[in-house]
């Protein structure tokens, strides 16, 4: 049986990134009727969508099927999370870039801060929300019995159920606070979303293009690559010259403080665009 406090940490994790994000996208648009926040959510979401989803992820899906490539990821680990983490800065400013283009005859601050939001939300949708719709009916089907049923009927026609049964003990024996900090993540990663946005589309108002896509790839790079870094510190990776905990502590104290000056740059760039208007 799963305990009941990892399903109800499952279920708040699942209503902050699904939910919520939906919420707060009518809620916004309601209170900004008519300034054009519900076009800008939903092309910050498209962003994000195409350049991640449709474009960024299949490419890296056909490079792991490539002969040594588990080996490069083992070899050179350092190298391997640059890459990664420098191709999703340059895909995804591509798709903030593509956004706040055709948004600039009427960019602003409102519709900037939605297009940002879009881009966050629909990320945290699709990375989070989804997986933990499916660990909801995972958890139904535990509690009731029939995954047991399901596990047998996989191995009855031959196929490989390690995963299932990996699923079901993740379910049953991960400590519910890991749950929880997987919602606490897609807060602080959306905060960062909304002022990357925020960045491209001022820069964009100001005909400096080139200076928000660059500032833009250097911090989401920055941060897609520390975090990985401090993670394989505590693996095979880089050797577990720390403990998974230490790790976990570094890097969201790490977001944290990346939350922290997303929400110092959406207000200065909030006044300086209330300066420029």
């Amino acid at each position: 049986m799963i305990p009941i406090t990892n399903i109800l940490s499952v279920c708040i994790t699942l209503f902050i990134t699904l939910i919520l994000p939906v919420v707060v996208y009518v809620i916004y648009g309601l209170k900004n009727k008519g300034k054009g926040v519900w076009i800008a959510w939903l092309l910050g979401a498209a962003g994000f969508f195409v350049f991640q989803i449709i474009i960024r992820t299949p490419i890296l899906s056909m490079l792991s099927l490539l002969p040594g490539f588990v080996e490069f990821e083992l070899e050179h680990y350092i190298l391997y999370c640059f890459i990664l983490a420098f191709s999703a800065g340059l895909f995804e400013a591509a798709g903030r870039y593509a956004v706040a283009k055709i948004l600039s005859k009427k960019l602003d601050y409102t519709q900037s801060f939605a297009a940002g939001l879009g881009h966050g939300s629909i990320e945290s949708i699709f990375v989070v929300g989804l997986t933990y719709v499916s660990n909801i009916i995972y958890i139904i089907m535990i509690n009731s019995g029939s995954f047991d049923i399901f596990v047998e009927q996989t191995a009855a026609v031959g196929a490989d159920t390690t995963m299932l049964i990996g699923l079901k003990d993740s379910l049953i024996n991960t400590n519910f606070i890991m749950f929880l900090l997987a919602a606490y993540e897609r807060i602080l990663v959306v905060i960062l979303h909304i002022a990357l946005s925020m960045l491209v589309c001022y820069f964009v108002s100001q005909k400096k293009d080139f200076v928000g896509i660059f500032i833009c790839i250097l911090c989401h790079c920055t941060v897609d690559f520390i975090v990985p870094i401090v993670n394989g510190m505590a693996t095979v990776y880089l050797g577990n010259i720390i403990s998974l905990s230490t790790a976990y502590v570094i890097i969201y104290v790490f977001l944290t403080l990346v939350a922290v000056a997303s929400i110092i740059t959406i207000r200065q760039i909030r006044k300086k665009w209330e300066f420029i208007i």
